[in-house]
């Protein structure tokens, strides 16, 4: 079972709300690849912060909390049961510790940035983020085009690199309180499972989705085609290459962002971990985590 079976049992067991923290289900028109919820799933329980941006929009840690905590109270208001479900350490952290003081973005700077990309690719831009903000450049992925930039644009604007703006004292909202669980698989059969799940929503029509989004105009720099699997596939669209190589690339991708994020989620004390191998076992196991039958 994955957090989205296990979060729509819950929901359905207790009269749930789910709040998406996922930092790609926001966007319309990124279905296959980011699992997004079945128009049928989302008729059944009530899901927020899905489809709530275009693809060309620009979304993070912070706009994420900021969205959130007012529709956690909105939810708790009804007597529902608010559920938010992602595997994005940082949005977690976010929510539940506060807000870092970061500069907003610099529309111009950010243009010229985004010129400089596209005339010459992103290149340059991770060269100057090395230089700017090492410590930042060291967590990306190469082709992460999104906060390649954002690095660069705070470092260029402020004079201070965006790894030290994020250490400062976070702005807090009011305290959450709530377990957090964590699905754990044996590492062998979690790489199956990635394997399967990719060459599946290619079954499903993944690449097809893909080469829509394409066809509708939207440019390989835009933030929503930085997600892993979107940026393989669309690469392989425009420059060719083996579609078996790309596939090969989002599972290599996927294995490892799934190893950061099972790296920083154990460095949390506050974490119950259980097994992902038993739907019925992770259900009765997050009703005991929440007190209940």
């Amino acid at each position: 079972m994955g957090k989205s079976s296990l979060a729509l049992a819950v929901a359905r067991r207790l009269g749930g709300e789910i709040v998406n923290a996922d930092a790609l289900q926001v966007y319309r028109g990124f279905d296959l690849g980011t699992a997004k919820p079945s128009v049928e799933e989302r008729r059944e329980v009530p899901h927020h912060l899905v489809d709530i941006l275009e693809p060309t929009e620009t979304y993070s840690a912070a706009e994420f909390a900021r969205r959130a905590h007012p529709l956690l109270r909105e939810i708790a208001a009804r007597g529902a049961l608010p559920i938010v479900v992602g595997g994005s350490g940082l949005y977690v952290r976010t929510l539940l510790e506060g807000i870092s003081p970061i500069p907003g973005t610099d529309p111009d700077l950010r243009r010229w940035l985004s010129g400089r990309v596209e005339e010459e690719g992103l290149g340059g831009s991770r060269r100057a983020l090395r230089l700017l903000d090492p410590r930042l450049a060291a967590r990306l992925e190469p082709g992460d085009t999104q906060r390649i930039l954002r690095g660069v644009e705070v470092a260029l604007g402020t004079g201070r690199p965006l790894s030290d703006w994020q250490q400062l004292e976070p702005i807090r909202e009011q305290r959450l309180v709530g377990p957090l669980v964590g699905l754990t698989l044996p590492r062998e059969v979690l790489y199956d499972r990635i394997a399967s799940r990719v060459r599946q929503m290619l079954e499903d029509g993944w690449l097809e989705e893909v080469e829509g989004l394409l066809r509708s105009g939207l440019r390989r720099d835009v933030p929503a085609f930085q997600a892993i699997g979107y940026r393989q596939l669309a690469r392989h669209l425009v420059e060719g290459g083996g579609l078996d190589r790309a596939v090969e690339e989002i599972i290599l991708a996927t294995r490892r962002f799934a190893k950061r994020q099972l790296t920083w989620f154990r460095k949390q004390r506050s974490v119950s971990w259980i097994s992902g191998s038993s739907p019925e076992i992770s259900l009765a196991r997050t009703l005991e985590l929440l007190e209940l039958p």
